[in-house]
Order: structure tokens, then sequence, then C-alpha cells
């Protein structure tokens, strides 16, 4: 299968070509580069024996996007594209409006336009109302306490929508709780652009002596610490997540959504702890002030992905850390 990925340089697209490669499919990738490195390239070749065609595309632009789709077949598309820091996100809501939603609608309209048929969203568990019995299945309530967050709640009413106009056409949409770890050749793991804003890769920088001390935003939350809890899925599983969803789309069409987790709440201090007992407590933190548009606690049920997609996440939280602390070891 030609699979395509838009974003797929990126932290979990990196990973996602890697695993198609290595079950014999064609990968297509478009990246912007704008929060991803090229090297990527080299290392998702040298973990696999296996080029990965390469286009340096804004999606959000359509004629950049759909000159690919011209000179390439291409029979599913897994979006990955997309700003993603909530922080940013309060702060410059309309950038992410615009960025996230038309890179949403202009890789529709190519399914349209190309005939493509499968298509796999990367969502999040930030749709979800946090204020709610916990764990949360797909049925949840819905309420989004930021603008990144409602930026994928409107692409999820995009894709739908589309879906219902079309014939054969299966639209799965992954609603990710939050990956870390690293793949196990220390190749490819999180490494952004700048000072990290999420959790994994800043622990892992103060680790090894690039960063000083973790801030930990707020300890007043309702949770056993304080902390923020999370349920936290190795980037490994989640890869395996979209193959699966492949799979899935070969007898399934409409659309489906799926939460991706282990169904486990970790705390912040949890995840600091954890780590620390891998590298040696090498983690430093102090508490700061809550951000904008987090929520206490969070994770899910993941029953339904077990069901329909024979999807179970196998990596622990030590497996998470350790893999992390080992790429970034190896990172210069």
């Amino acid at each position: 299968m030609n699979v395509f990925l838009s974003g797929g340089l990126g932290y979990i697209g990196s990973h996602i070509a890697t695993l198609l490669l290595q079950q014999n499919h064609e990968v297509i990738i478009a990246d912007s580069l704008f929060n991803s490195k090229i090297e990527v390239l080299d290392k998702i070749k040298l973990i696999t024996g296996k080029s990965v065609k390469f286009y340096k595309c804004d999606c959000s632009v359509f004629d950049e996007l759909s000159s690919i789709f011209e000179k390439e077949k291409i029979d599913a598309i897994i979006h990955l594209a997309g700003l993603k820091a909530v922080g940013e996100s309060c702060e410059k809501p309309l950038l992410y409006y615009e960025n996230n939603l038309m890179c949403t609608i202009n890789l529709l309209k190519c399914c349209d336009e190309f005939g493509v048929r499968k298509f796999i969203f990367s969502s999040s568990a930030t749709v979800y109302d946090a204020n709610q019995k916990m764990p949360v299945d797909e049925n949840g309530a819905l309420k989004q306490t930021n603008p990144y967050g409602r930026t994928k709640f409107f692409s999820e009413e995009i894709i739908k929508d589309f879906a219902k106009t079309q014939e054969n056409f299966s639209a799965v949409i992954l609603r990710y709780f939050n990956p870390i770890g690293a793949h196990e050749s220390g190749l490819l793991g999180e490494d952004p652009n700048g000072i990290p804003n999420n959790l994994m890769p800043y622990i892992s920088k103060v680790a090894t002596g690039k960063l000083k001390c973790l801030n930990i935003f707020g300890n007043d939350y309702d949770t056993k610490d304080g902390t923020g809890v999370r349920d936290y899925i190795h980037v490994c599983d989640l890869a395996k997540a979209h193959v699966d969803s492949l799979k899935f789309q070969e007898k399934n069409c409409g659309t489906h959504i799926f939460n991706i987790g282990t169904g486990k709440g970790y705390s912040v201090l949890d995840i600091v702890n954890a780590y620390n007992k891998v590298c040696g407590n090498k983690v430093k933190y102090k508490f700061t002030k809550r951000r904008d548009g987090d929520v206490s606690e969070i994770y899910a049920c993941p029953d339904k992905a077990k069901k329909d997609l024979n999807f179970v996440a196998e990596y622990d939280l030590d497996d998470m850390c350790r893999s992390s602390y080992n790429f970034e070891l190896k990172q210069k």
C-alpha cells in the first residue's frame, strides 16, 4: 500500500513511517520542517534499509499539497501535520485555527479529487471534558479547554461530515493520549526544535544536563500528589495503532473513533520518579504556576481499540523512560 504521511518527519510520524516500511508498505512523506529535522530521513533508512519519498510541503497550502498527489499514486493518508503546543495555542489561537484546520480540509480535498479512500487522523484526548468519570471512553462528554484541542474537535467534525458524502470511504480518528518514549535503536525520538513544550523531552534534557531544571506546572490539582495525571503511551505502541487501523480499514467504511492509550493514569511526579529510577536521580525539578488550558486528570478506556483494532499497548512506564533516556544520550 502507498501511504502518505503529513508531518511524517515529526516524532510520531517518523515511528509510523519506520513501522510501515518494515511491513513492506511504500511511504510518501510531506513535512514543512517547521518542528522536525530532515536528518530523520537518513535515520529511518538506517533502521529499515529502505528509502522514503519526501516532499517539503506546507499542507495548509493546497497547491503545494495537490502537486504531490498529482505525481504519486496514494492509497491511504495518515494525517499528523499541525501545530501542537497547548500553551502556544492559547497565545496564538488564530494561527492554530488557520494552520490545523486548513491542513485537514486540504487533505480531504485531495481525497475527493484524487480518489483516496482511506484516511487516518491524529486527534487528541484534549477533545474530552476532563470533568467526568475516568477512564473516559469514546462516548465520553466532549469539552475543550484550549484552541489546540478545539482544532482537533473541529477537524473530527469536518472529517465526519466529509465521510458521509463519500462512497467506500473509511475514516479512522485516533484520539491519542500522551505519547512518550523512543525507538529501541536510539535513532528516533522526540527532539523538537527549541525548548520542548512536552514533558518527556524536557525531562530528558534535564537528565543529560542540557537544561538545568524541570518546571512542573502546578502542584495543587485534585490528584494524589497535586500534579496533573495523564495516560502515557509508548510511541512505538502508538505507531502500531496506525498500522492496525490500516488493516481495519480494509473491511470497514464510514467513520470510526478510537482512544489510543494504556488505560493507566500517571502523575507528573510518577513520571519524574520513574525516570530517576532509570537514569540515576538526575532530574531536578521545581513547581511553578498552572499552565492555561491544562486539566487535572485524564486517562483512557482502551477497550474499543482492543476489540475492533486488536490493539493493546505493550510497553510499560519503565520502557518509556528508559528508551527516552537512551535516545537523549545519543543526541549531540
